[in-house]
């Protein structure tokens, strides 16, 4: 198990990944539509997308705490 500490980025990385994942497939079907290879072609899309949005994720969250603060009643 990993340590309570690294909540955060474990929470990130899954974060990441799923949205990424989802992402990914969605816009890949948009634009291409139900295609020979689509697999192929979304998990090249999905791996870009994870590699831009673990560390986008990890520099955002922060920010978006802040402003959640700023919008929620205690």
């Amino acid at each position: 198990m990993i340590p309570k500490k690294y909540t955060h980025q474990v929470f990130s990385f899954f974060m990441a990944l799923l949205m990424s994942c989802l992402m990914s497939l969605v816009i890949t079907v948009f634009n291409l539509g139900l295609v020979e290879g689509l697999l192929g072609i979304w998990l090249k899309a999905w791996g870009f997308g994870f590699i831009v949005a673990l560390p986008t994720v990890l520099t955002v969250s922060p920010l978006v705490r802040k402003l959640v603060n700023l919008v929620v009643e205690d």
